[in-house]
């Protein structure tokens, strides 16, 4: 059984189109997260939706900060 939440991640920095890609991307591939996405509009921030069982918001954050990026979790939905 899955236990699904989604956080929001703020990121600092201005990324390219091809670097939030490449976040995305990575954090997709996480073992528990569904998907992670950033609007266009929105380019600060990064929506994941993730099984928290298998997953911790905390080592989402982890994973963000270590592409070197400063990112703060900003809360659940």
């Amino acid at each position: 059984m899955s236990h699904n939440a989604v956080v929001i991640v703020h990121i600092d920095e201005t990324l390219s189109d091809c670097e939030i890609h490449n976040v995305e991307r990575n954090v997709s591939t996480e073992d528990g997260v569904h998907s992670a996405c950033m609007n266009s509009r929105t380019r600060h921030l990064m929506i994941v939706d993730y099984d928290a069982k298998r997953i911790k918001s905390v080592q989402l954050l982890g994973q963000i900060r270590s592409q070197g990026l400063n990112a703060k979790l900003v809360g659940g939905i």
